[in-house]
């Protein structure tokens, strides 16, 4: 072994030498840490852009799940609402023909005053629980005719008065809040 360190030493200054590299006893050898450093502007660049490249893809990923997300909540929430709010709907249209039959019953002249009495008690009963519910009567007698809320029945030639007003309702119409639930069926004047 001490052959071989001698057949490395070089005459004259004392230093190992390994073709063509002089080792120096007295400098320290680098750290690991220093020595992937070194060699890490070499790899550096295109792993470097490789990651900037993936974490760009990953943001831009996270970012559109992040919106998809917020706007399945919205919209999740908004038909949460509309069904909390409109859930009644149908309920509330069987319920209408049970409200016209009151109507007609108290239109009709009969002699019994208990009967009248307790039909208008049960009407008025009626038509609260409708309106705590949020139903409404459209609006139609006296008024311009709206195809939107009103059903034209009959067209009554007039020669007074203004075209396309309601005459006369023959069915009331009803509103849930903002939607309409039955049209009013009405008389509308035509000017001739």
């Amino acid at each position: 072994m001490a052959s071989d360190i001698d057949k490395l030493m070089k005459r004259g200054n004392g230093k190992p030498e390994m073709e063509g590299v002089t080792l120096d006893p007295e400098r320290e050898l680098p750290s690991a840490e220093e020595a992937a450093r070194e060699e890490a502007p070499l790899r550096q660049p295109q792993e470097l852009e490789q990651a900037k490249l993936e974490r760009d893809q990953l943001y831009e990923r996270l970012a559109r799940l992040q919106a998809e997300f917020e706007n399945f909540r919205k919209r999740a929430q908004r038909e949460q609402a509309d069904f909390r709010q409109y859930a009644a709907a149908d309920t509330l249209k069987a319920l209408l023909p049970a409200l016209d039959s009151f109507e007609r019953a108290l239109a009709s002249n009969s002699e019994a005053s208990d009967f009248r009495s307790g039909v208008e008690l049960i009407y008025r009963q009626l038509r609260d629980v409708l309106t705590r519910l949020g139903v409404n009567e459209v609006e139609a007698e006296g008024r311009v005719f709206d195809p939107r809320v009103h059903e034209a029945i009959e067209m009554t030639p007039v020669t007074e008065g203004e075209d396309n007003r309601v005459l006369q309702v023959l069915q009331r119409g009803y509103m849930l809040k903002d939607r309409l639930l039955r049209p009013a069926m009405v008389r509308v004047a035509r000017r001739s």
